[in-house]
């Protein structure tokens, strides 16, 4: 279904990273509602509800990190009545956006980009209004990857895949305000109450079956910047992500190391559900193959998890902790790289 009408109910965005769309589903049927074009390779999106719009981080020309063509400088804006692409900021010379963080208070858009030859990898800050660069933070490390900000807007933390340490920036000051030594890190997200900051670590190694530190979430006291304690799981994580209640939600690969495959070869994975008060395991629901990003509702009643190898995203209920079904994201045949970036768009009307 493709239309320029606005839709009457609630969105999933799904980003599909080897096929370069986004498309958009019905968050209460599940019914496929539209899909738009955007430049290569999508990763990450993110919502601005005061201004109607989805952003989407394009990384990459072809491939992934660390194996790729080419980096990508985009950052395309989607209008979510119409669901069309309405402006594509260039962000050049800066270039491999991935992480995305809205500050809707102060109108302000974080987008992580990768170290040039001159500088460190850092965050670029956005005007929402006018989609104008404001400034850069720098995170000392060459490629931030993942970015999140606190409750208040002001402090960021960028996780970093090859350099032994979370970045911490300040964003009122805009400069690099220190580091909590992490081993390359994946996907982090911050409790509501900005009281820890949650770390996957160490990154993902498809290549060799042992992993170099003990593979979990950490969880970072934001006070102290000291880990407080390590959510063990039996293998690498990359996404996580904090519900409006706090819960703490972890995508858990399980693979078989292949040092002759990029990414090993992929299992079912599996969502891990923390409670934010006595860090208890919860739950364990399995979902598809490879999950790389993970959303929630607005209420906190649903989870969402891309799985890029599967190209699905599986919809799992937090208050039976059961999988509910799997949603089909279109990829192009023999493509390594689908489901990815997620974003919950509630109806404005």
């Amino acid at each position: 279904m493709t239309t320029d009408s606005a839709y009457e109910g609630d969105l999933l965005a799904v980003v599909s990273q080897g096929g370069s769309t986004v498309t958009f589903f019905d968050a209460t049927t599940h019914e496929r509602v539209d899909s738009v074009d955007v430049p290569a390779l999508p990763h990450e999106l993110c919502h601005d509800a005061a201004n109607g719009v989805l952003y989407c981080a394009s990384t990459y020309l072809s491939g992934y990190y660390n194996a790729h063509s080419g980096h990508a400088h985009e950052v395309s804006v989607i209008d979510v009545a119409t669901r069309r692409v309405v402006d594509v900021l260039d962000l050049s010379p800066e270039h491999g956006p991935h992480g995305l963080a809205l500050d809707p208070e102060r109108c302000l858009l974080y987008v992580s980009v990768e170290a040039r030859e001159d500088v460190p990898g850092g965050v670029v800050v956005i005007d929402t209004k006018d989609r104008s660069v404001l400034g850069r933070v720098p995170t000392m490390a060459p490629g931030p990857h993942w970015f999140v900000i606190t409750p208040d807007g002001r402090r960021g933390y960028a996780t970093n895949k090859e350099a032994p340490f979370v970045s911490v920036v300040d964003l009122t000051t805009r400069t690099f305000a220190g580091s909590v030594e992490v081993p390359g890190s994946e996907g982090l997200d911050v409790s509501p109450d900005g009281r820890y900051v949650y770390v996957a670590a160490p990154k993902a190694d498809f290549r060799h079956a042992s992993p170099k530190a003990e593979p979990g979430v950490r969880v970072i006291d934001a006070a102290t910047g000291t880990i407080e304690r390590v959510l063990a799981t039996r293998g690498p994580v990359m996404p996580v992500h904090t519900t409006r209640e706090g819960l703490i939600l972890a995508g858990e690969l399980r693979l078989t190391a292949a040092p002759d495959k990029p990414l090993g070869d992929q299992e079912n994975g599996t969502l891990r559900v923390w409670s934010p008060h006595t860090f208890e395991l919860l739950a364990q629901v399995e979902v598809g193959r490879f999950p790389l990003t993970i959303h929630s509702s607005p209420d906190g009643g649903t989870a969402y998890v891309s799985n890029a190898d599967s190209s699905t995203v599986s919809v799992v209920d937090l208050r039976r902790f059961e999988k509910v079904t799997d949603l089909a994201v279109d990829r192009p045949e023999g493509s390594a790289a689908g489901a990815h970036g997620l974003a919950y768009v509630p109806y404005a009307g």
